[in-house]
């Protein structure tokens, strides 16, 4: 883990946080290159009534934008929770190079929990769970223990 592993996932954080008071479920994504910003997104899929706005999606929608193309070579995602199939295989077709997730998804984890997108032989990012996953993990639980 990188010092600015946790800085970065702490902005993830601070997206999960606007998901949650909007009443979806709290996950953020941040991409960085360089050193910079360049997306900041979460789960909108509700208020959106689309099953694509996860924060992942849009993070990558964004940053494709800002960067004008679809490669986003250079790039490192951080993401509050182990992205799922759909968002696992955009980060693989995006071509970002680090995925850096906090709570592990033990339903739907497409990197390395309950399957392993990077096994994909095209491209392979690298992977590195766990940064500040106590707090990640606290968020969504708290999160869907008030949903009960």
């Amino acid at each position: 883990m990188m010092a600015d592993d946790i800085k970065y996932m702490a902005l993830a954080i601070n997206e999960a946080k606007k998901a949650q008071r909007r009443d979806e479920v709290p996950v953020g994504a941040i991409i960085v290159r360089d050193g910079e910003v360049i997306a900041k997104a979460y789960n909108t899929r509700e208020h959106g009534k689309n099953a694509l706005h996860h924060a992942e999606i849009k993070a990558i929608d964004k940053a494709c934008k800002r960067l004008g193309g679809w490669r986003l070579v250079g790039c490192t995602m951080y993401v509050t929770l182990e992205p799922c199939p759909m968002c696992a295989g955009a980060i693989v077709n995006a071509r970002i190079e680090r995925v850096v997730y906090g709570a592990h998804d033990h339903k739907a984890g497409a990197f390395g929990t309950m399957i392993n997108l990077t096994d994909y032989p095209l491209f392979k990012p690298q992977i590195e769970g766990g940064v500040l996953e106590t707090e990640c993990a606290q968020l969504l639980s708290s999160f869907f223990k008030a949903k009960r």
